[in-house]
């Protein structure tokens, strides 16, 4: 029965690194629906914000919660920079890093205080916030920002689900293996790019 899950969960973490359709057009869409798509369509995007979720669910504690709002919360952070024209260098190469270590991360079950992981989150989610506003396009700022904050803490909640989902050892184990499923998926599309 447990191999089924894992199999399930692998199943769907697979889909996330197929190709990426296209973001949803603004105008046809609302800026809204564009933020709430857009982290979903970017496999690096969804990987590592699941990744965020599984390993908050190893860390425990006051981890549960603050790795993910750190990492929404520095993504905020990042947005606003890239819409107020500064650079921010090494943007796609870190996206791509944070994949693989937050995946390897989870992997590990590394454990640390809750403030060194919000710092690490932090980081990372630095840059993917700098990416998401980079590629703004003609959406209306505030409304593809609340849209893609809410689908970023939705894809932090699957990763805490998808950790919680076996339960005790179980799912500790499951959460491991999806944490290192995650890391070569990172150095897949590394490779692939």
């Amino acid at each position: 029965m447990m191999m089924k899950r894992i199999a399930i969960v692998l199943a769907v973490l697979g889909a996330g690194v197929a190709p990426a359709f296209a973001h949803l057009d603004p105008a046809g869409h609302g800026s809204l629906m564009a933020g709430l798509s857009h982290p979903l369509f970017g496999s690096d995007h969804v990987l590592a914000m699941v990744a965020v979720g599984l390993w908050a669910a190893l860390l425990g504690g006051r981890a549960l919660w603050l790795a993910p709002l750190a990492f929404v919360g520095a993504m905020a952070i990042g947005f606003a920079v890239a819409l107020m024209g500064a650079p921010l260098p090494f943007v796609e190469p870190v996206i791509l890093t944070s994949v693989v270590v937050i995946g390897l991360l989870a992997a590990t079950a590394l454990s640390m205080p809750a403030g060194i992981a919000m710092a690490v989150i932090g980081f990372f989610a630095l840059f993917h916030g700098h990416a998401h506003g980079g590629e703004l396009g003609s959406a209306g700022a505030v409304a593809f920002g609340v849209g893609f904050a809410l689908s970023t803490a939705l894809l932090h909640m699957t990763g805490i689900g998808l950790a919680r989902l076996f339960g005790g050892s179980a799912g500790h184990l499951a959460a491991r293996v999806v944490g290192g499923a995650t890391a070569l998926g990172g150095l897949w599309l590394a490779m692939a790019g």
